[in-house]
């Protein structure tokens, strides 16, 4: 359970520190950088969470199918 609330941490301040740069390079007149932030920010997330199902599923399988 510490692991999931963690995690959720993690994607939360990815969120905030994204959010912050895409302003401030918006602000710069940099709307171009400021999309790429927001694209690259949103594949790591996209990664951490594809992860976490990929886990979930495993985890799923092994129950139903017994295996290890």
């Amino acid at each position: 359970m510490n692991h999931d609330v963690s995690l959720i941490f993690q994607i939360a301040g990815i969120g905030i520190v994204v959010a912050m740069i895409h302003t401030v390079l918006k602000q710069m007149g940099k709307e171009e950088y400021a999309q790429w932030v927001t694209l690259i920010g949103f594949i790591v997330v996209l990664y951490m969470v594809i992860t976490l199902i990929d886990d979930l599923f495993q985890k799923i399988k092994g129950v139903f199918l017994f295996q290890g």
